[in-house]
């Protein structure tokens, strides 16, 4: 009889560890996804910098130190790699350049006037859209994993098999004021 008890609890346990592990697997795949799918955009952006570059360059061609900003984030953002902090802060440098590019493009009207520079400006802005609306989903799945993680009796199965908290993607401060352009 105590075997039958013990076999059933022993099996109990078990199915409890399997539907945990499982659980945390599929929402850290989930996490992995998003991120995924934000370096998909972030790429589409750093693909669009170098055309929109150029197409500033021919109007406003004593802006040199723009361009030459621009140029090195994009390239920094793209040599980020897969450290998420670090991907951050190069993306979020390459949103402040970006900004000041706008910013000269402001003040010169045939630019604006541009088609090319209009239609790149567009793609830009889909892109980026597209980038906060991923960077949410990814931020929303970091926090239902560590969540997860991080509650009881999860943090038991996660701490057996070695399960760590994700970090989120966050903005940092100098990305949300606007630059200052002097001519």
């Amino acid at each position: 009889m105590w075997e039958w008890i013990i076999g059933i609890l022993l099996a109990v346990i078990i199915i409890f560890l399997i539907v945990v592990f499982n659980g945390l697997i599929v929402k850290r795949n989930r996490v992995n996804n998003a991120w995924s799918q934000i370096d998909v955009q972030l790429r589409k952006r750093a693909d669009l910098v170098p055309n929109l570059v150029e197409t500033v360059k021919g109007y406003a061609t004593h802006e040199k130190s723009v361009f030459e900003n621009v140029t090195k984030a994009r390239s920094q953002a793209m040599q980020a790699g897969t450290d998420i902090k670090a991907k951050a802060q190069a993306e979020n440098m390459l949103s402040g350049a970006l900004k000041s590019l706008f910013a000269v493009a402001e003040a010169y009207p045939n630019l604006k006037a541009n088609e090319n520079f209009k239609l790149l400006q567009e793609q830009l802005d889909g892109i980026e859209s597209k980038i906060a609306y991923a960077r949410q989903f990814y931020n929303d799945s970091v926090l239902e994993f560590n969540n997860s993680k991080q509650t009881f009796p999860n943090n038991m199965v996660a701490g057996m098999f070695g399960f760590t908290d994700k970090e989120f993607f966050e903005v940092e401060e100098s990305a949300r004021t606007a630059p200052k352009v002097s001519f």
